[in-house]
């Protein structure tokens, strides 16, 4: 993307857990409008870049400048441009939606209207008036994506937020977040493990394990990388798909 300023970047960056090396060495840049997926399977690091790039975890060591700023000393500022959404959320059962976002919204100082706005972009204008605790799985991301979305955040950062749910549901969050790239230009980081997840809602896609990038581009330049051997042993592979990738680079399957 022919942008000289990332709205995101991670320099060397380094993060361990007593023994286990989460994040080794990780380079990212992503920018205005961007559509990221960080692919790959369970344990793969993504979760601990995307917590460090959030600023919940700090880097061991390296760098990460959100619009050019770290985040140290910058708390306030950087919060009120994010929006985050988990794998799984949890609200006040005996709110019910509408209150939900009106709670949410205050800390924003929106208004009623601003509300009223995200309740119909997650569509969830049948269940404005039902208790969270009434909602269905899908229901409930569409209410945690509609929190994330209330301040019209410059970057979106969205862990596993399809996780578990049916392929409706999941289809539903995907047509939410494609509304989002084409009336905004919102910068989205996803982790995923869903190939098509990845395929369906994102411009550029990252490919990690074990703490490391191993790939990263559109699809198509994914696809047809002469280069998608395995590290090291000069094996060349023609390759159909992310999967078909992962497997190339690691020897095993995105769900293994």
């Amino acid at each position: 993307m022919p942008q000289e300023n990332p709205v995101i970047e991670v320099k060397n960056v380094v993060k361990s857990f007593k023994t286990v090396q989460a994040v080794r060495g990780v380079n990212l840049r992503i920018f205005q409008g961007q559509f990221v997926a960080l692919l790959g399977p369970n344990g793969a690091g993504k979760t601990t870049l995307v917590e460090m790039i959030e600023g919940i975890q700090k880097p061991d060591e390296g760098e990460i400048y959100i619009l050019g700023k770290k985040w140290k000393g910058n708390d306030d500022e950087l919060r009120k441009i994010i929006g985050l959404s988990l794998q799984e959320t949890r609200f006040i059962d005996k709110l019910t939606v509408r209150e939900t976002i009106k709670l949410f919204a205050s800390f924003f100082e929106l208004d009623d209207a601003r509300g009223e706005e995200i309740i119909s972009i997650v569509g969830l204008e049948e269940k404005k008036k039902s208790y969270v605790v009434n909602l269905s799985g899908g229901q409930r991301q569409r209410l945690a994506l509609g929190i994330a979305l209330l301040n019209n955040p410059k970057i979106l950062l969205l862990d596993e937020p399809t996780t578990g749910l049916d392929p409706n549901a999941r289809r539903e969050i995907w047509a939410i977040l494609q509304g989002l790239k084409i009336r905004s230009q919102t910068s989205m980081i996803l982790t995923t493990h869903y190939m098509e997840e990845a395929e369906k809602l994102c411009d550029h896609i990252v490919i990690i394990d074990n703490g490391l990038i191993l790939r990263e581009g559109t699809l198509k330049e994914l696809l047809s990388d002469e280069n998608a051997g395995q590290p090291g042993t000069g094996r060349h592979s023609k390759v159909s798909n992310l999967d078909d990738l992962f497997t190339v680079l690691t020897g095993r399957h995105l769900h293994e």
